[in-house]
């Protein structure tokens, strides 16, 4: 499995990690592509959004997000305002580490839509990770052709009101990982499939006084679910703890400034080749050091554009990523285009100079 280990290690590599950690965190969990954040604004603000989650790429940052959509104003021409379902579609493309020529990319599309019977809003999701073309070999290093690997997840995510100032959401979703071409001695040794659970919750009170409708606060429990097994191998999920805040400093006809602060950890343990499971590295988890911080601020200016900063922070001991955001949105009509660019503190990161380009689209 030389060259599923080689690939998984590409992959580590676009997330950020430094060459030095990049053999001991390879075995650390699959299918790593599932942390990328998939939207340039949360990116933009220093990758948070846990607890903001205020459009639909709440399926990610936040599902319990989900359940404070229900319907929103039309123009009318009368005098009453018309009101009609939330429905939104988010896209994201984002070529990976252009500088390595590998042809690696990142895709991401979602739909939801509130769906009154069921007192909530409903979304599917479909995450794409192109890790690139490579050459097949024989054992003694004959090329046998060339193939692509690709990894992939489907999720169906719900929110809903639970509480006067509290919702819950959760997402289920279907996870492949093809590493590896089918070989007719080891079938799908390359192949790994596995079911994650996000388990979420969200509180924006409006009973604190000069803290309501500013403050809100979320949970995220990500990727609970069974090892990806590879025939001869096996990595649990990148099950990670989210939590998040969001707060308005400025609210007013024409301005909005908003300051978000994420704390992530991964809940993946290990003892030398052997991974806790499920629920255990809930707890024997804590025993790794470190966990990543992020904070931002977005600032609008008449709901039509938006400024962006952010910073992001781990330890040494889980990656060493350190880097700030910047971004920037528009919105026109139904449309909301947000763009983000990554400056790294260490100059040849493989993160450095990354530029990630996302879109909304708000359905009548």
């Amino acid at each position: 499995m030389n060259i599923k280990r080689g690939i998984l290690l590409i992959l580590i590599a676009a997330l950020g990690l430094n060459g030095s950690e990049l053999l001991a965190q390879a075995g650390g969990s699959a299918v790593p592509f599932l942390t990328i954040s998939p939207d340039a604004r949360a990116s933009g603000r220093g990758e948070t959004g846990t607890g903001i989650a205020d459009d639909i790429n709440a399926v990610y940052w936040n599902p319990a997000g989900l359940g404070y959509f229900d319907y929103k104003p039309q123009q009318s021409e009368y005098d009453e305002p018309e009101y009609e379902p939330f429905s939104q579609v988010a896209l994201a493309f984002s070529p990976w580490l252009p500088q390595f020529h590998a042809d690696l990319y990142y895709s991401n599309g979602t739909y939801g839509r509130f769906i009154e019977k069921l007192n909530g809003t409903l979304a599917f999701n479909f995450v794409l990770m192109n890790l690139g073309e490579f050459t097949y070999t024989d054992i003694k290093g004959n090329p046998q052709g060339t193939f692509n690997s690709t990894e992939f997840a489907l999720g169906l995510s719900y929110g809903m009101i639970i509480a006067e100032d509290l919702a819950a959401g959760a997402t289920i979703r279907y996870i492949q990982s093809n590493l590896t071409a089918t070989s007719t001695s080891q079938g799908d040794a390359g192949r790994g499939i596995s079911m994650g659970l996000d388990l979420a919750l969200l509180w924006k009170p409006t009973h604190l006084g000069p803290l309501e409708d500013r403050l809100s606060l979320g949970f995220n429990l990500q990727n609970i679910g069974p090892k990806m097994t590879y025939v001869h191998e096996s990595d649990p999920l990148p099950t990670t703890l989210r939590l998040g805040g969001g707060f308005k400093i400025v609210e007013d006809e024409y301005n909005d400034l908003t300051l978000a602060v994420d704390f992530a950890k991964m809940l993946v343990y290990r003892d030398g080749t052997n991974a806790d499971p499920v629920p255990v590295s809930f707890v024997t988890a804590w025993q790794n050091p470190g966990a990543e911080w992020a904070f931002g601020l977005e600032y609008w200016y008449n709901k039509l554009i938006a400024l962006r900063g952010g910073y992001f922070w781990e330890p040494a001991a889980v990656g060493g990523r350190e880097y700030w955001n910047f971004g920037a949105g528009v919105k026109y009509n139904i449309f909301n285009l947000d763009f983000s660019y990554i400056n790294t503190i260490e100059e040849s990161h493989p993160l450095a100079n990354t530029m990630r380009f996302s879109m909304l689209i708000d359905l009548p």
